[in-house]
């Protein structure tokens, strides 16, 4: 039985939406149309998902980082948008931290008639299917079990990993040839983004053994992009790329270097090489990039260790500040190696 036109909402960020995608496809093969809900952060992330035939955008106060006040006439305003879309079941995939409830009222509010999503609290009538998952499985996972119990099985072979739809842009003009290296010291929350000084010498490093090396980031991270001061070697490219051609660029690295970021997961997702320098400030365990060739580095016992902090809560940002240029070479020689 086909589930008619459903809706999956992530409001969250680019790695959030792009974490949901193996939970996307699941849905897909089940439904006849998938629309995807969306934060001003994923959407770009969520138009990229197979699956996805329409990405609505939304900032709702309970769910973004930097919360607007709950307006009445916006609130109403997006019911009156759901209301439109005839759905017919909404799956919500919320976060760990996160509640589905106050969507789910908005969605029962829009005449929605069913809805699935994992919750500790009591929704009471607000959902059709309250699904429950023992704590610290990876993202993925737990977005997969969700679309499980709400009785849509991923297609037979589907290998539960991240991906974006194809093709990606050419991007050589931007970069040169492939087999570069891509330093993406940026994040949305500082304490997840690779220090300066560290990103410098881990360009430094690759260079000095001749590497290629290319440099991403969005315009407002440009002050955090390590200076080439002229190398021919290194490519700067923040700012100058949008999400399909961060894509582009990525998929042609021999490596990324990330912190723990949106463009680690979208290297991941393009089955490029991950070394991720990860901030502990939430596990590894749940929220690293997804694939064989990812390897996480960073002090996973530091003190700022599940903090959940934005900014680091450690003077000198240790569990970063101590990995040393040489680790980062090694673990990119070890995932290229794994090919």
């Amino acid at each position: 039985m086909r589930a008619g036109t459903v809706l999956v909402a992530r409001p969250d960020g680019m790695g959030d939406v792009l974490l949901s995608g193996p939970a996307v496809r699941a849905v897909a093969r089940h439904a006849d149309r998938v629309v995807y809900l969306a934060g001003p952060r994923g959407a770009g992330a969520a138009r990229m998902l197979p699956g996805v035939d329409r990405v609505i955008t939304c900032t709702v106060p309970w769910i973004a980082a930097d919360p607007p006040p709950v307006d009445p006439v916006r609130v109403r305003r997006l019911v009156r948008l759901l209301a439109g879309l005839g759905i017919d079941r909404a799956v919500l995939p919320t976060s760990f931290h996160q509640s589905p409830l106050p969507l789910a009222l908005v969605l029962r509010m829009a005449g929605v008639p069913w809805n699935g999503a994992i919750s500790e609290d009591y929704p009471g009538s607000l959902l059709d299917v309250r699904h429950r998952v023992e704590e610290g499985l990876p993202e993925t996972e737990r977005m997969l079990s969700l679309v499980r119990a709400c009785g849509m099985e991923p297609a037979p072979g589907d290998d539960g990993l991240p991906a974006v739809r194809g093709p990606l842009p050419d991007t050589r003009g931007l970069t040169g040839p492939d087999g570069y290296t891509v330093v993406h010291t940026g994040s949305d929350a500082p304490a997840r983004a690779i220090p300066v000084s560290k990103a410098g010498e881990i360009v430094a490093a690759l260079r000095a053994r001749g590497g290629r090396v290319v440099l991403t980031g969005s315009a407002e991270e440009a002050d955090r992009v390590p200076r080439a001061h002229g190398d021919p070697g290194v490519v700067v490219l923040a700012g100058r790329t949008r999400l399909p051609e961060l894509a582009g660029v990525l998929s042609r690295a021999a490596a990324a270097v990330c912190g723990n970021t949106g463009p680690a997961h979208l290297a991941a997702a393009v089955r490029t090489p991950v070394v991720s320098l990860f901030s502990p400030v939430v596990p590894a365990a749940v929220w690293a990039p997804r694939g064989s060739r990812v390897r996480v580095l960073g002090d996973q016992g530091a003190r700022c260790a599940g903090s959940r902090a934005r900014v680091c809560p450690v003077p000198g940002h240790p569990c970063l500040s101590g990995v040393s240029p040489e680790s980062v070479l090694a673990a990119v020689d070890e995932i290229r190696e794994d090919r």
